[in-house]
């Protein structure tokens, strides 16, 4: 039975920032997660990055595509072991670093990046729709939210069985899809010049957008460590595929429209089904956790209402705003998440610190800001591996030397 809401609850475990809040929610199965997580992975949103890495060739682009993800698949599952370990959601394990005031300040960068990213990802979806079928964008717009809104107030614990049935249909209609891209024999698109380093950060870059995010989902697995590892594999899997649809579409069609590709094919309502099933089960995960983070902010409202509230503003931008005016301000929020999680990964795994009894922990706080610029940093410089992943050992090779460093000079004081 799930604990009922009520304002004394929140504002108990407000003050208290202790996991009894979840105690009580229905548990989530090994099966189940893995499910939600192979749903997030399959997506138009990967399937267009994956056609990004086509300037590199087929070996090159698998190569990139691999390591990317191995990348951002480890430090995702170390993120989402906290939140299945503590019982905590994600903005909740992040009151271990930085306090349980000082984690209302991510809490809300969170909600801003996941609306304004749900605006991105029905735009795209939308768009491909249309294609297909001309209803309109806002037309679109809106019935992909209705769509999402369905998922939110299904929740959790009944997605478990209606994602058999909607995962069930994506294999079968991404297989014939993979079947059209791989039997083309288009000339590849020219390209824009990709330094293999960048293409590992384009890989790697849709894990870790998940940071934020995972433990929302892990905090209610009956088995945490299983959980977590079937999500992140199930999650990479159905990524990568995703990126090699994109990149061979790109390299044997000559195409760089997916939605052009299936109607060229003949999958009218096929199509559609694709572009509408694989952005729900993404999306939602965005919505959710929306409305998971705005509860540690407004505490008179439940998780499904929020998230119902985010989804409503996401389809409002995806109709009345031009995406390109907001994606790089929510490129520059995200960075923020990099060096947030270094320093979590830092104090719960090797620091073995908990300052969720505080309100603020400005050391952390300093180091996070320091990591922010160091991030922005990197982004000019090319590396073997990206930019996010040596901002994430950087930042935790930093935060372990300077809390053994504090911890010294007051043991000694």
């Amino acid at each position: 039975m799930v604990l009922k809401e009520s304002i004394y609850a929140d504002v108990l475990f407000f003050l208290c920032g202790k996991e009894e809040r979840y105690m009580n929610e229905d548990k989530t199965s090994v099966f189940a997660n893995g499910l939600l997580w192979f749903g997030a992975g399959i997506s138009i949103a990967e399937i267009l990055t994956g056609m990004l890495l086509a300037p590199l060739g087929m070996v090159k682009g698998a190569a990139a595509i691999i390591i990317g993800h191995c990348i951002g698949g480890i430090v995702m599952y170390y993120a989402g072991l906290i939140g299945g370990r503590t019982g905590r959601n994600a903005m909740g394990t992040v009151e271990l670093s930085f306090g349980n005031k000082g984690a209302l300040l991510f809490a809300g960068l969170n909600v801003i990046q996941l609306i304004g990213w749900t605006a991105v990802m029905i735009t795209s979806a939308a768009a491909a729709a249309n294609t297909i079928i001309d209803i309109g964008t806002a037309g679109w717009s809106i019935v992909i939210g209705i769509l999402i809104a369905g998922w939110v107030v299904l929740g959790l614990k009944n997605l478990g069985k209606v994602n058999i049935v909607v995962i069930a249909a994506l294999l079968i209609l991404t297989f014939i899809l993979s079947t059209i891209v791989f039997h083309g024999n288009g000339q590849p698109l020219p390209g824009n010049p990709l330094s293999f380093g960048n293409a590992v950060e384009l890989a790697a870059a849709m894990p870790l957008s998940w940071l934020p995010l995972i433990s929302d989902y892990t905090r209610t697995a009956e088995s945490p460590q299983k959980a977590t590892l079937m999500s992140c594999t199930a999650y990479f899997i159905a990524s990568c595929w995703m990126f090699f649809i994109g990149m061979g579409a790109a390299l044997f069609t000559g195409q760089n429209d997916i939605a052009a590709i299936m109607l060229q094919a003949g999958l009218g309502f096929a199509g559609i089904v694709v572009v509408l099933l694989s952005t729900v089960t993404t999306t939602f995960l965005d919505v959710f956790s929306a409305g998971v983070s705005s509860r540690h902010i407004i505490l008179h409202m439940s998780e499904k209402k929020l998230a119902l509230l985010a989804c409503a503003g996401g389809v409002t931008l995806a109709i009345f705003a031009q995406a390109e005016q907001f994606q790089d301000f929510l490129y520059f929020i995200g960075s923020v998440f990099a060096p947030m999680t270094a320093i979590l990964l830092a104090d719960y795994f090797i620091l073995k610190r908990d300052n969720s009894s505080q309100s603020y922990n400005w050391e952390n706080i300093v180091l996070w800001g320091l990591g922010v610029v160091l991030y922005r940093i990197f982004l000019h410089v090319d590396t073997p591996l990206g930019n996010t992943f040596p901002v994430v050992i950087i930042m935790m090779i930093v935060s372990i030397f300077v809390q053994k460093l504090f911890h010294s000079f007051s043991f000694h004081r």
